[in-house]
C-alpha cells in the first residue's frame, strides 16, 4: 500500500555541494528501485540545531516528499543511518494527517452550502429621547 511520508534529515555542516546533491541521488533512486516516487526535494539550508548533535552545532536541513510502502522508507531510513554525511533523520506519514485536513475541509463546505443566506437584521427602532427631569 503506497502511503505519503516526509523525510527530513541533517547533513554535516562542512559537507560540499557535491556530496549533498550525490546523497540526495541516491536516496532518489533508492525510492524509485523500491517503487516508490519522490515527490518533491527541498534544501532548506545552514540553520543551528537546538542541541549538539555529533560535535556539531549546525547542519543543511534538507526536506523529501516521498510516495511508497513500509519496505521503501525502511530500505531509505537504513541508507541514512549508515552514511557519514546524515548526523540525524525523522520519517513521518503524512497521508492520515491529509486525509483529516481534506474530511475537515468537506464538512465545513458541505456547512456553508447547507446553511441558508442569513437574512439581514431589521432595521432596530431608534431609542426614544429622554432627558432627565431637573428638580
Amino acid at each position: 500500500m503506497n502511503r505519503t511520508y516526509e523525510l527530513m534529515f541533517i547533513i554535516r555542516p562542512d559537507a560540499v555541494e557535491e556530496d549533498q546533491t550525490k546523497l540526495i541521488t541516491t536516496l532518489e533512486t533508492t525510492v524509485t528501485a523500491a517503487g516508490g516516487t519522490v515527490k518533491s526535494t527541498e534544501k532548506m539550508g545552514k540553520r543551528r540545531l537546538a542541541y549538539t548533535v555529533q560535535r556539531f552545532h549546525d547542519g543543511l536541513y534538507m526536506l523529501m516528499t516521498l510516495e511508497g510502502s513500509g519496505e521503501m522508507i525502511h530500505e531509505v531510513e537504513r541508507r541514512l543511518r549508515v552514511t557519514e554525511l546524515v548526523i540525524k533523520f525523522l520519517t513521518v506519514r503524512i497521508d492520515e494527517e491529509q486525509k483529516r485536513l481534506d474530511k475537515i475541509k468537506r464538512i465545513k463546505d458541505e456547512r456553508r452550502k447547507a446553511a441558508p443566506a442569513a437574512p439581514a437584521p431589521a432595521a432596530a427602532e431608534p431609542a426614544p429621547d429622554v432627558t432627565p427631569a431637573t428638580a
